[in-house]
């Protein structure tokens, strides 16, 4: 499913690129919103120890699936700065579709090699909508809190800052010389 999602997403790239309308506004706006993704991406990235631990503080104290949240908004942004209300629908289309169920397979998956802590858990965290105060629990050991460049290095993360500089870059010429 993972690869379905990268694929997918790099093959609509292209036709994005091609037959989006950017102005000015729209790429400012899509700007402000990958800004933000990135930002939730990076700091899920530099906190979770896949597989290791259940990462239940920093973002995830917040909603279990941030780095989900934080490519959302990244989608959401690129879509918006595409000019044309299509892609936005065509991304939440894309989104609704694969989206939920790879968050369901994840959950199953946490629930297997964490049982007890990620049942409390998953009760108290919402699974996309974060919660307005961070989650703590006395029940579920939170593990050594804090992002570190060295996890964020290790998951890749810098990767999805320069896809996005890449695709903003063509935006921006587009509105510029067309």
């Amino acid at each position: 499913m993972k690869r379905l999602r990268l694929r997918a997403g790099w093959l609509i790239v292209i036709p994005f690129l091609l037959w989006s309308t950017p102005s000015a506004v729209v790429v400012f706006v899509g700007v402000v919103f990958v800004a933000c993704g990135l930002v939730v991406r990076g700091w899920s990235a530099g906190t979770i120890r896949k597989d290791e631990e259940l990462a239940t503080s920093g973002p995830y104290s917040f909603t279990r699936n941030p780095l989900y949240v934080g490519s959302f908004l990244i989608g959401m942004g690129v879509a918006i700065a595409g000019g044309q209300w299509i892609w936005p629908l065509a991304f939440l289309s894309f989104y609704g579709a694969v989206y939920p169920s790879a968050m369901l397979a994840e959950a199953q998956r946490l629930s297997q090699l964490f049982p007890h802590h990620y049942a409390v858990y998953a009760r108290a965290v919402p699974g996309f909508i974060p919660r307005l105060t961070p989650y703590r629990s006395s029940e579920v050991a939170a593990g050594p809190a804090g992002f570190r460049w060295s996890q964020f290095r290790r998951n890749r993360e810098w990767e999805a800052s320069l896809g996005a500089l890449a695709v903003f870059g063509l935006l921006a010429a587009k509105v510029v010389w067309l």
